[in-house]
């Protein structure tokens, strides 16, 4: 599975929760399968998606849900350890791990080769770390917003895009329709 089908396999459980999307294609995905409110699109700022969602999970009770993935991961390791010493029960980190750097041209990240980002998120003192396949994502991403307990999980799944447009909506709408969602 590529990183689209996973999102239309995810949209369902996503949609009543408040998303916080990865840069580039990701949020372009996202917004073609199931744009709402509750989504906010990161059209820029790589390596920001699990430091704000971080953040705004700390702010508030309402589940949050980060989709990153392992090259912006890569690229804000710093978020791990924040994560790991400030726990909050209604946050999600799924980190789709295709090994590229699938928004500027699929380049392979170190996480496609020896570096294991769950291996790293357990070595930043994250605790409940869960590494699963594609096709097993549903029910552990369900169970993790379920629970009460911080979760990370790292999504392996198959590096692709698909051709989709660019996302049309203002920056200043995204981030104000979003607020209002997180006000409600």
């Amino acid at each position: 599975m590529i990183r689209s089908e996973i999102l239309k396999e995810i949209a369902p459980i996503l949609n009543p929760h408040l998303v916080v999307c990865n840069i580039g294609l990701p949020s372009q995905e996202l917004h073609m399968i199931d744009d709402n409110a509750r989504n906010f699109y990161m059209l820029g700022t790589m390596g920001l998606s699990s430091s704000i969602g971080f953040g705004l999970a700390l702010a508030q009770d309402k589940p949050v849900i980060s989709i990153d993935g392992d090259g912006s991961v890569l690229t804000n390791l710093g978020t791990l350890p924040t994560i790991a010493n400030n726990a909050t029960g209604n946050y999600t980190l799924l980190i789709i791990d295709n090994g590229s750097y699938g928004s500027t041209g699929d380049q392979p990240t170190y996480a496609g080769q020896k570096t294991s980002l769950t291996a790293v998120a357990r070595a930043c003192g994250c605790e409940n770390v869960i590494e699963v396949q594609d096709k097993d994502l549903v029910p552990a991403l369900q169970s993790a917003i379920d629970s009460d307990e911080m979760t990370i999980i790292v999504c392996k799944c198959d590096s692709g895009n698909i051709k989709l447009p660019v996302i049309t909506l203002d920056p200043v709408v995204i981030r104000h329709r979003f607020m209002e969602a997180v006000k409600a």
